[in-house]
């Protein structure tokens, strides 16, 4: 492959991935909007959102097993295609059943999308090249979320809620020419055989465990449909387990999650997903309930964690690979999450942006980018490269489920903290600062958990600096 040709295929693999966090987002700014046009309630506007995750987030493992039998440019075509086809379909919605039906093709979609270009990198790329372009698809993610709040506002604005979905469709369509055009073909041979069964069995666990996690803020811990959700998940699971005992060719390979340092990253992924997805959910209720900022300035306060992180991950973050190794790297980048999150636990009404805001944001982004892709790169060398699309879909099912999970526990704490201090007489603000208090404190735990979890999981944490050569599982 000549240089130009790499160039090209970073590039589009890359923006795939923006894409998707793009789309994860960019609604966001415009759910008031859909609101008023359908006469939304609460729930209906939320389950605009979630109808995106719910599938976005239940089919990303399937998926990934599906590029590594099926092929990695097939699956990745045919997600591109099915995002920008739900994408037309928001676009022109007529009601809300029409549009919470096309967020489920487009997180569909993305489910295929996401796992298929990054297992293109994790099987393709092989030391330093691997290093640097998946610190680039790091960067991608926090800027693409970022990206997709400030442009949904802007189109929303100018043009309607209609027109966001529509430049969804149109960026989608673009990844798609462009992985046409740079994708390389999928190698022939014998195919291997799909787990069909025990497909089914892991999507409905999946998908009724993220269910259950979105239903939480709405219905509560102890409503039927958590209680319901819960059941089916966990049934689906002993399911999918039994299945996979007695398949040859298994989605998932018992094998690769008995390894310490697999199982070990799985779950320091969720917890340190919890604690990234506070960064940005937790921060902007902070400034704007807690320092009363106007939405828009909100936005701009923001706007530097997003191009921290960029920087981070594109100039930092592959030095610090390449000298301390991803393990090393990932543990310092939850460390400053923990520290970020005590330090935003600290900050109240009327505390000065520059000095006591701005240079904790500045730690969370690197914090984050020091986190997501290195742990992405602990779980994937547990895997042979022909299984890349099972890693890479495990590792960001793991995250997207870390965070989800965040988001109703720390909803919860949140709302407790302030239901207390109402209850002690406090006014609305004080109320936000207790609530967030806790909150705060509350991520920064499951970031501690998470550190906890790597250094007895994770050898290289407990010997010399070099690390040992890769042992791939799960063959």
């Amino acid at each position: 492959m000549t240089e130009s040709r790499r160039v090209s295929l970073v590039l589009t693999l890359v923006s795939a991935q923006l894409v998707v966090m793009l789309d994860s987002s960019i609604l966001n700014v415009a759910l008031p909007s859909i609101a008023d046009e359908f006469a939304l309630s609460a729930t209906g506007t939320a389950w605009v959102l979630n109808a995106y995750f719910l599938s976005f987030g239940g089919l990303l493992l399937v998926s990934g097993r599906a590029a590594d039998v099926f092929g990695r440019r097939r699956m990745y075509l045919i997600g591109a295609a099915v995002l920008a086809i739900g994408s037309v379909v928001g676009a022109l919605a007529p009601d809300e059943g029409v549009l919470i039906a096309a967020r489920v093709c487009q997180g569909a979609g993305a489910a295929m999308l996401s796992p298929a270009a990054m297992s293109v990198i994790l099987a393709g790329f092989t030391g330093s090249a691997r290093t640097t372009t998946m610190s680039w698809w790091g960067a991608a993610s926090t800027v693409g979320g970022a990206l997709g709040v400030t442009v949904g506002g802007v189109l929303t604005g100018m043009l309607g809620w209609h027109s966001v979905m529509a430049a969804t469709a149109i960026v989608a369509s673009a990844v798609l020419v462009a992985g046409w055009l740079t994708l390389p073909a999928d190698e022939a041979g014998a195919r291997r055989p799909f787990d069909a069964a025990g497909a089914a069995a892991l999507t409905l666990a999946v998908v009724a465990a993220v269910y259950a996690v979105l239903t939480v803020p709405h219905r509560g811990f102890a409503s039927i449909e958590v209680f319901v959700a819960v059941l089916a998940a966990i049934a689906a699971g002993v399911a999918f387990v039994i299945i996979e005992r007695r398949t040859a060719d298994a989605i998932l390979a018992p094998a690769a999650l008995r390894e310490p340092r697999v199982a070990g990253g799985v779950v320091a992924n969720m917890l340190g997903g919890a604690a990234r997805i506070a960064c940005f959910v937790l921060v902007a209720l902070l400034i704007q309930q807690v320092l009363e900022y106007e939405p828009a300035v909100a936005g701009v306060a923001m706007l530097p964690t997003s191009l921290a992180g960029f920087a981070v991950s594109t100039l930092v973050l592959p030095r610090a690979l390449k000298r301390f190794g991803a393990e090393k790297v990932a543990v310092a980048g939850l460390a400053m999450l923990i520290v970020a999150h005590l330090l935003f636990a600290s900050i109240d009404h009327g505390a000065p942006y520059v000095w006591r805001v701005l240079p904790v944001l500045l730690l969370a982004a690197t914090g984050v980018a020091f986190s997501f892709t290195p742990t992405t790169l602990v779980i994937a060398d547990g895997f042979a490269a022909r299984r890349a699309g099972v890693s890479s879909g495990l590792a960001s099912a793991t995250a997207q489920l870390g965070g989800a999970i965040g988001i109703a526990v720390f909803g919860a704490v949140d709302a407790a903290g302030r239901a207390a201090a109402l209850g002690a007489g406090g006014s609305a603000l004080a109320a936000a600062e207790a609530g967030l208090w806790a909150a705060h404190l509350t991520a920064a735990a499951f970031a501690a958990g998470a550190v906890i979890v790597a250094y007895i999981t994770w050898p290289a944490l407990r010997r010399s600096p070099r690390r040992t050569p890769r042992t791939a599982t799960g063959s």
